[in-house]
């Protein structure tokens, strides 16, 4: 099959997915009405089925403006699975909110609506499943693939193609490393991996003649010129050509494209959470922070009460610490020492610390002292889960110690962290501990899902009443 032929045939079937998952996502409506009308026989008329269109036609503008019909080819899954659940969501609540504002009354009631639209989202997920099974199936079996190369035979060429490998979702297969260098410049291939190699001009030969119709370049940024000559050439074909930048020398933290005024920009550091992403995490908050007030509010009474009556000073311990982008924030903590530091100079709390209150040492160890954060996060200056916020007398000194240490700050910083539940909790009397804790903030900011939230969530119970390093 010649290449232009076989592009247009992978044209075709993206849109031909999008428009399979449109039909699903419309069935989703459609039978999950359908079920509750088995199940309530007496919603069905013709108010509930004018619902259902309305509902599709929201839905439908929602998946567009959020961009749910995207390209997911290389996504996890759980970037996909949470810009439906939101998609669904504003659904929803788009709909109430029509509803309330005309006054339009159906038959279905509340109850019934709850069930209507969890059928919907399940089916629609169930479907976008067995949508990735699939793809993942034909691309294994190498149906509807395309070749790819890689221009360049170095660490980052290696694993371009290894990281590529690893997701059958792309539909890509790899056909080898090109490379005009000396074999003394270039890096050593992995053992186990079985290519093969030849040189940028036999690439470009290759590409003409179709066998290679995705080429990704990783040449040095400093081989400029090589690398213009090579997409020169390579205008001379057909084949989809990508650059990826030599950008591993700096600390990459959720480095993503965008442009201005169509010149294109790659960040280098930046906030992950924009777009549908910022907006899954922050209702994540809210729902999760509500429910903690809720389950919390009789022991943070009793709590406050215990404070006011063991020692001499305020209930609540407000101290000013970092927030999203280094703004400067007021944390909230129960107050569990006698002294209320918050200037140039703060200690740390150690083991057996002396300036403990009586019941200071069972706050900390147990972390109640931190429940009054929940307010925090309701008000949007922290969150459920990020990087621990320091005082700022430390992060000024770490700053100075540590490079990349403010790229923290990135996010807002949270109640508990991966840093926390992987062992780096508690005092950090040496720049390695902190080291430590930086790494997995960043790790964190790289990684983020909502499900990794949820899992940290889950490990932090666990942390909290194991009492390690708490004190």
């Amino acid at each position: 099959m010649n290449q232009p032929k076989q592009q247009q045939q992978l044209h075709y079937q993206d849109v031909s997915q999008r428009t399979l998952l449109k039909v699903t996502d419309a069935l989703s409506i459609a039978v999950g009405l359908y079920m509750l009308v088995l199940c309530l026989p007496a919603t069905n008329s013709k108010s509930t089925i004018l619902i259902a269109l309305v509902a599709y036609g929201i839905f439908t503008f929602a998946a567009e403006l959020l961009g749910l019909y995207r390209r997911w080819h290389g996504v996890p899954f759980a970037r996909e699975a949470g810009c439906t659940i939101v998609t669904w969501v504003c659904t929803v609540l788009l709909l109430a909110s029509l509803g309330r504002f005309t006054q339009y009354s159906t038959e279905i009631s509340t109850a019934g609506l709850l069930f209507w639209f969890t059928c919907a989202p399940v089916l629609s997920l169930f479907a976008r499943v067995l949508r990735r099974w699939y793809m993942r199936t034909m691309n294994t079996a190498g149906i509807n693939t395309r070749g790819f190369a890689v221009a360049g035979i170095n660490e980052l060429g290696v694993q371009v193609a290894q990281s590529i490998n690893e997701v059958p979702d792309l539909g890509l297969k790899f056909l080898g490393y090109f490379d005009d260098r000396p074999q003394s410049r270039r890096s050593e291939l992995p053992t186990d991996l079985d290519v093969d190699l030849g040189t940028l001009k036999k690439l470009v030969v290759a590409a003409r003649n179709g066998d290679v119709q995705v080429v990704f370049i990783t040449l040095p940024m400093r081989a400029e010129k090589r690398i213009r000559q090579l997409i020169h050439d390579l205008s001379d074909t057909t084949a989809s050509v990508y650059v990826v930048p030599d950008l591993f020398i700096y600390q990459m933290l959720s480095s993503r494209w965008t442009d201005v005024q169509g010149i294109p920009l790659v960040s280098v550091f930046e906030n992950p959470f924009y777009g549908v992403d910022g907006a899954m995490k922050r209702m994540a908050d809210l729902a999760i922070a509500s429910v903690a007030l809720l389950v919390a509010a009789i022991p943070m009474a009793l709590i406050a009460i215990a404070v006011k009556l063991t020692s001499r000073g305020p209930i609540l311990f407000r101290q000013l610490r970092y927030g999203l982008d280094g703004r400067e924030i007021r944390v909230w903590k129960f107050r569990s020492m006698k002294v209320c530091e918050d200037g140039d100079v703060v200690t740390q709390a150690k083991k057996n610390d002396s300036r403990l209150t009586s019941i200071g040492g069972f706050l900390r160890k147990s972390s109640l002292d931190e429940l009054p954060q929940i307010f925090n996060v309701l008000f949007g200056q922290m969150s459920m889960v990020g990087p621990r916020p320091h005082a700022n007398a430390h992060n000024e000194f770490y700053r100075k110690q540590i490079d990349g240490y403010m790229l923290r700050h990135k996010v807002k910083p949270g109640i508990t962290g991966l840093a926390q539940v992987n062992g780096c909790r508690g005092e950090t009397e040496t720049v390695d501990k902190m080291q430590a804790r930086v790494h997995f903030d960043h790790r964190y900011i790289r990684e983020w899902s909502i499900w990794l939230d949820i899992k940290i969530l889950m490990k932090t119970f666990m942390v909290v009443f194991s009492r390690q390093n708490a004190y």
